[in-house]
Parts: structure tokens; C-alpha cells; sequence
């Protein structure tokens, strides 16, 4: 207590102080003011709370959210609607799996924040959780550390968002790569929290030989985890548990997209293009590895699509017929995805 009393007065004395700014977040003219945000005495049930906020200017902003489960504090970039005068829904925005505490983000790497900022919504990155997949881990990890994404995007963090930004408590949430499945866990794990899901070239299953395969390599071979410290031994009860494919059923009543390309590079491969992230010469080698990570994608959305058939949830599916795993696509199909989040965000439209 005598420490969350400490932030507290950190909090405020940094608000006093006065406004910074945000990098990768577009800088205005607009005098350093968040109309309708406020942080003091906002916490979430298990103590959770907001310590301190940064103003870029009168849209854009970054919260910086302790995380009881975590004894963590982390960002959450926000981009506020136009018109705060009446509560607005938000939309969360996942990251792939460098957790967007790389330049592998959606305001670094794409015009998302631009298209978004019409839509009359509040949008709220997550920043975070590398190598995690956004999962609640069993065991600290030496490497990763303690990792409860689940509690904090699902419990601790919805109702710090709501109170500070004086939204209407509706919400859609997006993910790509990585986040494909804790963007659907959250919605399976919280039934109407989320009341739209889109998931772009992501990861839908995971209880598969295939699935734990990918888990693991992004787990261990990039994170220099141990994916036993997240979900126990392969094959285990907690890799089921976690399964959206498995545990499709409580997908039920959300508004699901769900898009990937078939791994054929396509416009968005060529050397020295606006989303290419390696240098010219290294772009072949990455579209390779690229096209094969996105060919097992494809197959896994088909399976997901399937199982949703059978159990006659309704899901629109995109399958481009190019595209390996860059960021162009994931801009292409945010946009794609919009008629089916805005169900969700505004359900009496």
C-alpha cells in the first residue's frame, strides 16, 4: 500500500509538471491538453492504476499503467476522437511479437492511426509483452520475466482506460502475427468485453504439432524463452486451454475477422518498398522466410474457418492471394477489417 501511495504522488507531482512528448506519434500544433482524461484515484479492481499520463497534443497521448499482477508499469499509447463531448468506444490495438517496444509497431510502420482518426472511437495501443503471446505465464521466466497479459489487457486494464478516458465501455480489439491468439483468448476468456475481434496473418491455433512448433519458435528461438514457464510441457492440458480453435465455441456473439495471404509474394515484397523493415540486399531471404510463415498461417485460418462452420458462428474471412508476413498487408487489411469492427463499436448504427 505505502508503495501504490508513493506513485500516486509521483503521478500527480508529473502531471503538475507538464506535458512531453510521445515518440512515433504525429506532433500538432494543438496546445498540450487531453480534454476528458483524467487519471487521479482511478484504479482498477485489484489495485491497478494509472501513474502518470504524457500529452502530445489534444488526440494523442501516452498512459503509463502499473500492473498489479505484473508489479509493472507499462505504456498504452491513445488516440483520442475528434469530438470528446459523449462517451466513445475504444478499439486496442495488439502488436506483433516484438510487443510494439520495437519500430515494429502500428504507428511506426503503418498509416493505421490516420484512418482510424475519423472513425469517432478511441484507440488504445498496447505497448509490451514481447516474445509473450500477450499470454498469463505460469512462472516467471529468467529472460522474460513475469508475464500476465491476459489479466492486464482483459481485467486491469479496461476499466483504467474507461474511467480515464470517459468511454461509453464498448470495445473491438486487433492484433496481427503473434497476437492472433490472445487477441481471440481475450475474447473467449471476457465474453462481451470485446464485442469484435479481428485477428490479420495471426497465429489460431496452438494445441497442434504445428501450432506448438510456431509457439515455441517465436517463443524461444527469438525471445530466448522458455514456452514450459508459459503453458507447461507440450501437448500439456494448458495448451488445450488455450486453444481458440478448441475453445471456438465462445467466439459465439462476436463480430470475427480473420485475414492472411497465401505466402506468393505479392506488392508488398519488393526490395526497397515503404514496408520493408531490412535493408534491399537482405529482402529475399526475409520474404522467404516470410512466405513460409505466412503459408502455415493460411492453412491455420482455414482450419479455424471450418470449425467455426460447423458450429455455425458467423466470421468473414479474408484470403488475399498474394502476401507473405510484412506490414503492408496488416495496413491493407486493418482497413479491410473496419465494416466488421465497427459492428461491434457501434452496434445501434
Amino acid at each position: 500500500m505505502q508503495r501504490r501511495s508513493i506513485r500516486r504522488v509521483v503521478a500527480v507531482a508529473v502531471l503538475a509538471v507538464g506535458a512531453s512528448i510521445i515518440t512515433g506519434i504525429p506532433v500538432s500544433a494543438d496546445p498540450a491538453t487531453a480534454p476528458g482524461v483524467t487519471i487521479e484515484a482511478v484504479t482498477s479492481p485489484n489495485g491497478s492504476f494509472i501513474e502518470k499520463m504524457e500529452v502530445t497534443d489534444s488526440r494523442h497521448l501516452r498512459l503509463h499503467v502499473y500492473s498489479a499482477a505484473m508489479d509493472a508499469t507499462f505504456p498504452v499509447d491513445v488516440q483520442r476522437p475528434a469530438d470528446t463531448s459523449t462517451p466513445k468506444p475504444a478499439l486496442y490495438l495488439l502488436n506483433g511479437a516484438g510487443g510494439g517496444e520495437d519500430r515494429a509497431s502500428w504507428q511506426l510502420r503503418t498509416d493505421a492511426l490516420d484512418f482510424l482518426a475519423d472513425k469517432d472511437i478511441n484507440v488504445v495501443q498496447i505497448i509490451g509483452g514481447k516474445w509473450s503471446f500477450y499470454a498469463d505465464w505460469i512462472k516467471p521466466d529468467p529472460v522474460l520475466g513475469v508475464n500476465k497479459w491476459q489479466t492486464y489487457i482483459g481485467e486491469e486494464l479496461p476499466p483504467l482506460i474507461d474511467a480515464a478516458l470517459g468511454t461509453n465501455g464498448v470495445n473491438a480489439i486487433a492484433g496481427l502475427s503473434m497476437s492472433g491468439v490472445p487477441v481471440l483468448n481475450l475474447a473467449i476468456n471476457h465474453p462481451g468485453l470485446f464485442r469484435s475481434a479481428a485477428v490479420y496473418s495471426g497465429l489460431t491455433q496452438v494445441s497442434d504439432p504445428a501450432g506448438q512448433q510456431a509457439v515455441r519458435a517465436t517463443v524461444e528461438m527469438y525471445g530466448g524463452g522458455d514456452t514450459e514457464n508459459m503453458w507447461g510441457p507440450m501437448g500439456g492440458p494448458l495448451w488445450v486451454a488455450n486453444d481458440p480453435l478448441v475453445n471456438a465455441e465462445k467466439l459465439r456473439g462476436t463480430h470475427l475477422f480473420v485475414s492472411t495471404g497465401t505466402g506468393i509474394p505479392g506488392i508488398h515484397d519488393e526490395p526497397g518498398g515503404p514496408f520493408r523493415m531490412e535493408k534491399p540486399a537482405d529482402t529475399p531471404k526475409t520474404v522467404a522466410l516470410g512466405a513460409l510463415i505466412e503459408g502455415a498461417i493460411f492453412l491455420g485460418a482455414h482450419n479455424l474457418q471450418a470449425r467455426l462452420g460447423r458450429l455455425d458462428i458467423p466470421a468473414t474471412f479474408v484470403y488475399r492471394d498474394t502476401g507473405t508476413h510484412s506490414w503492408g498487408y496488416w495496413q491493407d487489411d486493418l482497413k479491410s477489417s473496419w465494416p466488421v469492427l465497427a459492428k461491434g463499436l457501434f452496434p445501434e448504427a
